[in-house]
């Protein structure tokens, strides 16, 4: 089973946010994220970050909703 858990590498050791669960040894691959500056608190991700110059708005999630019968969809 893959586990994927966040940290901070500072001073040649990685700090880890959490405990894997259910590990006790395992081999494991880092990647470094390119940054200017890590802190314990940033943000992978932020909001609209990969929608380009256009920002969803409330109508085009509710364009986007289901309204029939799923037996009817399927068929």
């Amino acid at each position: 089973m893959l586990q994927t858990i966040q940290g901070i590498y500072r001073n040649g050791k990685i700090e880890l946010a959490e405990v894997p669960q259910d590990i006790t040894e395992s081999q494991v691959f880092v990647t470094f994220l390119t940054s200017k500056s890590v802190s314990s608190n940033s943000q992978l991700m932020s909001f609209g970050m990969f929608s380009g110059s256009q920002q969803s708005t409330e109508s085009d999630f509710k364009d986007a909703e289901f309204h029939g019968d799923a037996d009817e969809a399927l068929s």
